[in-house]
């Protein structure tokens, strides 16, 4: 997913950011290496664990369905 960077600006906690440094500094890389690799990790957990739509279409036909049954197996 390497392309062509695009500098931005942000705000962000000082608490956070100063142990963002430090990790940085612990394992001798730059911030922005450090940045780069936890946004890539958060877009990657989100795109995982957004549910699939037919998933969601079978699903809700199955509780539309079965609504009575799985109400007495919560049970």
């Amino acid at each position: 997913m390497a392309g062509t960077r695009e500098k931005f600006a942000t705000q962000i906690d000082r608490d956070v950011l100063a142990a963002i440094r430090r990790i940085a500094k612990e394992e001798g890389r730059q911030l922005q290496s450090i940045m780069e690799e936890a946004l890539r990790a958060h877009v990657d957990q989100r795109s995982k664990a957004r549910a699939w739509p037919h998933v969601m279409t079978a699903y809700r036909s199955s509780l539309q369905r079965y609504a009575a049954l799985y109400e007495k197996l919560a049970k």
